[in-house]
């Protein structure tokens, strides 16, 4: 194999190239192997509980987790552009599959996943890799504890057996409706889910091989059976996958039910991209590698285009899984893919036994997994930070809890984005500089105005930081309050290191003013590459003239000087 992968001749564009095709082209020896057989039978058997415990949680069958983890894990181990990435259906998910299955059932649940999944395939092919990069820490942050918090909730009926209907979706109807039949718990119930919870946490301290969560599965599961407990299991409820993957079948998708599904497929999407990618950057820091980002995403597409063809669910990158396979000595994509076969095999051979599994292990299974991802400490370490970013936190985090996932995700990018327009308007000045000799504070070699002739009618603005529309008002405001128009018109902008069509227009306009109106001169000087660019792009440059955009200041000055001089 080593020798093969070594030979190929043919080549793939560098940020559309699968890893498990460079690190086989690399070599892969027989010690690789059984490095990576071994780290995918471990996470085989973290993934199996979970998967089963998502699917019931998102209001669909234990199969359909399972299916997501064989079928979704293995397209993207396959063709993701991370070495031990580890992929399946995952937390983040639980809140908005359950929606859309109560709202557009199980089919409305399969065309979100499919039009989720083309949809960040085309982010890949369009390198939208990096920009998933920039969405802020606060709402991450605020959406991932806030799943947390409905996660846990959601799991109460099934912890404690309450004899009660369908849990309401709303979280305060959910606890209200917890209230009225909290007396119905089950004792048995109560006891299995803290033995599962002891097993969780105290498992590690006797083996690390053997994840807390397939440990508790097993023994509890056995106890039940062994003892006759009267406890809620999996049979009861649901159909359990055995003997077969079920055929692929294209859902009925349309432009209405698009339409109608277009805000879950919105949020579905945006969270399979930083999810997946959020977990590739983990395991990078943790193996000192590098991603590629466009890759994964490409891969990620793929898989949740091909997945619910199967009936699966939503499937991305998941964090604990993909730490699990490193620590347990995974090394390329082969971990993965054998982590998903290994699951394939455990279903076709034992899945009929799954239906012995209690409800209320499976419960507390995913309490655990609420608490891992409410991040309390980084919750509680950001309301430190400044009142902008503690105020985006809060929001994002209340509204996922109170009112929709979805909704919370947007108002949280929109408030970021304007909070971060607000910043960096509050960093940009314009200001006035003829006549203003004191530049002890610039820096040594610049150009100043010391000991340089100004010409009668000649005035020098500057502006400092970025000029966007967030910033124009402050340049239109500062050239409003010229008393005098000037013959000559200098715009500094040395510090300007990027312009938007809102500040071009600004320019243009006092362009206008000065030359179209009054007869005068309008000069640019110490412009830098994006902002000539952005000029010469949207035609102003030619209206301007090449001639009166200069390289420096005193070379603008020279000019003024002359043009004064011919006039």
């Amino acid at each position: 194999m080593s020798y093969f992968c070594r030979t190929m001749k043919f080549t793939l564009p560098q940020a559309f190239t699968p890893k498990l095709y460079t690190t086989l082209k690399e070599g892969y020896s027989k010690q690789d192997f059984f490095k990576d057989l071994i780290a995918g039978i471990i996470v085989g058997t973290v993934a199996l509980p979970l998967a089963i415990a998502f699917g019931i949680a998102s209001g669909v069958t234990p199969e359909q987790g399972l299916i997501t983890a064989i079928i979704g894990g293995f397209l993207i181990s396959a063709l993701g552009g991370s070495r031990v990435q580890i992929g399946g259906p995952t937390g983040a998910f639980i809140v908005v599959i359950y929606g859309v299955v109560q709202k557009f059932g199980v089919d409305g649940l399969l065309i979100a996943t499919v039009a989720a999944g083309v949809i960040v395939l085309i982010m890949g092919l369009a390198k939208f890799g990096g920009v998933i990069k920039f969405i802020p820490a606060p709402v991450v942050t605020g959406f991932t504890s806030g799943i947390a918090i409905i996660i846990f909730s959601s799991q109460i009926k099934d912890l404690f057996e309450l004899k009660m209907g369908a849990v309401p979706a709303d979280l305060i109807d959910k606890w209200a409706a917890y209230g009225q039949h909290f007396t119905s718990f089950n004792w048995y119930a109560i006891g299995l889910a803290l033995l599962t919870i002891l097993i969780i946490v105290f498992s590690p301290r006797i083996t690390t091989r053997i994840p807390g969560p397939f440990i508790a599965l097993i023994l509890c599961t056995i106890l039940v059976q062994v003892l006759g407990i009267p406890v809620e299991t999996i049979g009861s409820k649901f159909k359990v996958l055995g003997g077969a993957l079920p055929s692929p079948q294209i859902p009925n998708i349309t432009f209405a039910a698009i339409k109608e599904l277009f805000p879950s497929i919105i949020t579905m999407s945006v969270l399979i991209s930083i999810e997946s990618l959020l977990s590739a950057v983990v395991a990078d820091g943790m193996l000192g590698t590098k991603h590629r980002s466009n890759m994964e995403l490409v891969a990620q597409g793929i898989a949740n285009i091909v997945s619910p063809l199967f009936g699966g669910i939503p499937a991305t990158g998941a964090i604990a899984r993909t730490a699990t396979n490193i620590k347990s000595g995974g090394r390329t994509p082969i971990a993965g893919i054998v982590h998903s076969v290994f699951l394939l095999l455990v279903v076709l051979a034992i899945g009929k036994y799954a239906s012995m599994i209690p409800m209320a292990v499976l419960a507390a299974i995913l309490v655990i997994v609420s608490y891992n991802m409410s991040e309390w400490r980084t919750f509680r370490s950001m309301l430190k930070a400044p009142k902008s970013d503690v105020v985006i936190l809060l929001t994002t985090f209340t509204l996922t809890v109170i009112i929709d996932l979805t909704v919370a995700i947007e108002v949280g990018m929109v408030l970021a984005a304007f909070l971060f327009m607000r910043r960096m308007a509050m960093v940009t000045n314009v200001s006035v500089i003829t006549g203003e000799f004191d530049d002890d504070n610039e820096p040594e070699g610049s150009q100043t105005l010391i000991n340089k002739e100004i010409p009668r009618g000649v005035q020098v603005y500057e502006i400092n930081g970025p000029f966007f529309f967030g910033a124009a008002e402050k340049f239109i405001e500062t050239i409003r309050d010229m008393s005098v128009v000037p013959k000559v018109f200098i715009l500094r902008m040395r510090n300007v290191t990027a312009l938007d069509a809102t500040g071009m227009k600004a320019i243009e306009d006092i362009w206008k003013k000065m030359v179209l109106h009054h007869k005068g001169l309008f000069l640019i000087a110490e412009i830098h590459s994006q902002p000539f660019v952005a000029l010469e792009q949207s035609g102003f440059l030619t209206k301007l003239g090449e001639s009166n955009v200069t390289g420096s200041l005193e070379l603008a000055l020279d000019a003024a000087k002359n043009w004064i001089g011919e006039h």
